[in-house]
């Protein structure tokens, strides 16, 4: 089943999917510029969507024939992990008259590529914490693997809070061999499922951000990296977001190699205002095409 979702003038299909990292991580898959994904549809098996890129709009291919509802479902979920619903134009105007950041418009960069949840994106900024890549990639296949929900083809989707809260704490220490991580995992879980915590709300929250970003540091593994990181994928820009690979890119791109404090690096990206993170962002990744 081929379905067609219709793209900004400025979006750019390979910015967006190359945006950082999260395309390597399951329930997301590339090859050869094609963009897969499992998609929870409802009671039926969950569906494995291949997102294309072609002029002014997106291929978006099914591999079994859907109903209406779980065509909505589907392109609901592809439009917002593509980010194809932002508006980037007031970014585009502060990056335009700087020669450094042009190409930011030019190129159509500045979409991140997330998850269809915030729960989703939580985990797995939970997950990159303090640790490798190669960890990360391990701890989010043993999430997957183990507890999503399987496809016709074999692939698994991400599971539910409700899901991750009925697993014991050992699960994750031993299957997810996700290390102190452990118990935050398990804590977020059983906050999200029993409701009493609603991260899906933030999407949409009219706090400002310093609230908002307090209210994200209130659950247990989520530091200033996560939250500020997390904040990009809800569409707030405010936060740099700073890690040892982010500082250490700078110092290479615009101190020519030595170290300088996040003081500085904050004064550089200031003149930016609310798209700072996100200029600090594109700006670091530019060399990723």
């Amino acid at each position: 089943m081929d379905l067609k979702i219709p793209t900004p003038e400025n979006f750019s299909f390979r910015r967006t999917v190359a945006s950082h990292g999260w395309y390597q991580l399951p329930p997301f898959g590339l090859e050869k510029w094609e963009l897969s994904r499992v998609i929870d549809v409802g009671k039926k098996p969950p569906v494995t969507i291949v997102l294309t890129e072609r002029k002014n709009h997106v291929r978006v291919r099914t591999a079994r024939p859907l109903t209406k509802s779980e065509t909505a479902i589907v392109l609901r979920d592809a439009r917002h992990v593509l980010r194809l619903d932002d508006d980037l134009e007031q970014f585009y105007l502060a990056t335009a008259g700087d020669p450094e950041f042009a190409w930011v418009g030019q190129q159509g960069a500045g979409r991140l590529l997330r998850s269809p949840t915030v729960f989703e994106d939580l985990v797995k900024m939970i997950c990159t914490t303090n640790c490798s890549w190669a960890l990360t990639l391990k701890m989010v296949h043993g999430i997957v693997n183990n507890l999503g929900r399987e496809t016709g083809d074999g692939r698994r989707t991400f599971p539910t809070a409700q899901v991750m809260a009925s697993m014991p704490l050992k699960f994750f220490v031993d299957e997810v061999r996700s290390g102190y991580r452990a118990p935050y995992l398990k804590e977020l879980a059983d906050r999200v499922a029993s409701g009493e915590l609603n991260v899906e709300a933030w999407l949409s929250s009219d706090l400002p951000t310093r609230d908002l970003l307090k209210q994200m540091k209130g659950v247990k593994g989520v530091g200033d990296y996560a939250a500020e990181n997390l904040l990009k994928l809800l569409g707030r820009y405010d936060g740099l977001a700073l890690d040892s690979w982010t500082r250490a890119r700078f110092f290479e791109l615009r101190n020519k190699g030595r170290k300088a404090n996040d003081k500085k690096i904050a004064r550089y990206y200031a003149r930016f205002n609310e798209w700072r993170g996100l200029a600090l962002w594109c700006d670091v990744t530019r060399d990723w095409l």
